[in-house]
């Protein structure tokens, strides 16, 4: 379990203090997917880096298995059990081929070759990169180089996965693509004898929040709404309020209500005339 109790994080900028985060109250369970959703500037990719210690709390605390971020030698523990997959794969692959790349974690956590050779494998077919194992990674295309940051986070069996907007540089096929290797291998882990992987997936596009069991919003620095993606997206006018946009559907439905109830009404004027 991550919990988090009171977090507040501030930029120092010379003598002013930005507030980025503004007391934070979350726990993450085992088995739990959660959404988070947010306009830019909001925190998200702040809250993010201070799941796994990238950034540590100004003020309050973030534990990990009951391990506090703030204790420095608790720090690799927590970044394996953490594994974060970034916006720009770019900026987190590190290695001259695909398979050294999903080998490199491995390697620092002491694993043995044999069993090193077999994950490596496992992960090479399961992100249906094997046909890549020798290309250097900044030959692949966007969506196959963003498989690839997962497949070598995931090498790691982290116990928890933040995926930090993963989809936004991608086309919506590539987009596709992704999502269903994610949501494949999710719910392998959910239903498997092991201990289930838990998730916070950032994203602009609320779509892909809607298998989630939880959805966040935040909102200049905290969390304004927690709760079933559904639930959340019938709140339409509150999200476009605050800069977010909802699945289609909802939207749809939120104004037929409103016309059902007389709060809307159409004006012939505003179609153009059928030629």
């Amino acid at each position: 379990m991550i919990r988090i109790s009171n977090l507040i994080f501030e930029y120092t900028d010379g003598e002013e203090k930005n507030r980025v985060l503004s007391g934070i109250d979350l726990t993450i369970r085992e088995g739990e997917s959660i959404g988070l959703m947010g306009p830019n500037g909001s925190g998200k990719t702040t809250l993010a880096r201070c799941l796994n210690g990238l950034l540590l709390p100004t003020e309050g605390e973030v534990f990990v298995d009951d391990m506090n971020t703030n204790e420095a030698a608790r720090i690799s523990e927590i970044r394996r059990l953490v594994g974060m997959v970034f916006q720009n794969p770019e900026n987190q692959i590190v290695s001259t081929t695909v398979e050294r790349e999903i080998a490199f974690g491995l390697e620092n956590l002491g694993v043995d070759y044999e069993q090193m050779h077999e994950i490596v494998d496992k992960m090479l077919e399961q992100f249906d990169l094997q046909k890549y194992r020798n290309h250097p990674p900044h030959l692949l295309s966007g969506g196959e180089m963003q498989r690839l940051a997962l497949a070598s986070v995931m090498a790691m069996s982290p116990r928890y996965l933040i995926f930090d907007e993963p989809t936004s540089l991608l086309d919506l096929a590539s987009r596709k693509s992704l999502l269903s290797i994610i949501s494949e291998f999710y719910e392998e882990k959910r239903t498997g004898d092991k201990s289930k992987i838990s998730t916070l997936f950032i994203t602009q596009y609320p779509e892909e929040t809607l298998t989630f069991d939880r959805l966040l919003v935040l909102n200049q620095g905290q969390i304004v709404l927690d709760d079933k993606p559904a639930v959340i997206f019938q709140k339409v006018e509150e999200l476009k309020d605050i800069g977010l946009e909802v699945p289609a559907e909802f939207e749809v439905n939120h104004y037929l209500k409103k016309l059902s109830d007389g709060k809307l009404s159409l004006n012939t004027s505003d179609f153009l005339p059928i030629p």
